[in-house]
């Protein structure tokens, strides 16, 4: 068991933290929920920096990684729709929600077919996942902070992220394509 793993996982045991702050009946939960979630995304970092730096590098670790940060951002999702019911919050969670299913079967199946190189993780993936990160702090936060509309910046990343999650999911797919195409044809 080496750090980073340690780490992965610990991101995966607040979970069931994260889900309790946010439903905890105090004024503060949201800044209890918020900061659980920014725990949870400088531990990502964390791991992934100390597993290249120690060499730590371990295909459980590779294949768990994802997973968590899949886990905590799709229950955050979640809550987040659950507590704002509307299409405004329910379509880009879906279409991320959405994205993160099927490039991670279309990354299975290239696995699969010896080709996951082709579907390897991309700056612009890279650029999706801050702004969606950044935008479910918002809007786990919510409170206006020095007058800034902390909700509405939530609002606004998250649409930003929604549209690169579709930009890397076309970017994934015409990648994998031509694989997937010779592959349907033998």
């Amino acid at each position: 068991m080496t750090i980073p793993t340690v780490l992965t996982l610990l991101r995966i045991a607040l979970i069931p933290f994260f889900v309790a702050a946010f439903y905890m009946p105090v004024a503060w939960a949201n800044v209890a929920t918020a900061a659980i979630f920014v725990v949870a995304g400088v531990t990502d970092w964390f791991d992934g920096y100390l597993a290249r730096r120690l060499n730590q590098i371990s295909p459980f670790g590779a294949f768990l990684d994802p997973v968590a940060d899949k886990l905590m951002v799709a229950v955050a999702l979640v809550l987040l729709v659950q507590s704002h019911p509307t299409a405004w919050l329910a379509v880009p969670a879906a279409v991320i929600i959405g994205r993160e299913i099927a490039v991670s079967a279309l990354r299975e199946w290239m696995a699969e077919l010896g080709e996951r190189a082709y579907v390897a993780v991309s700056s612009l993936g890279k650029y999706k996942t801050m702004a969606q990160m950044i935008a479910i702090v918002l809007l786990l936060y919510r409170d206006p902070i020095a007058g800034l509309p902390v909700q509405t910046m939530g609002f606004v990343l998250l649409y930003i992220a929604a549209c690169l999650t579709l930009w890397s999911m076309v970017v994934y797919l015409r990648a994998a394509w031509p694989i997937l195409r010779s592959r349907g044809e033998s």
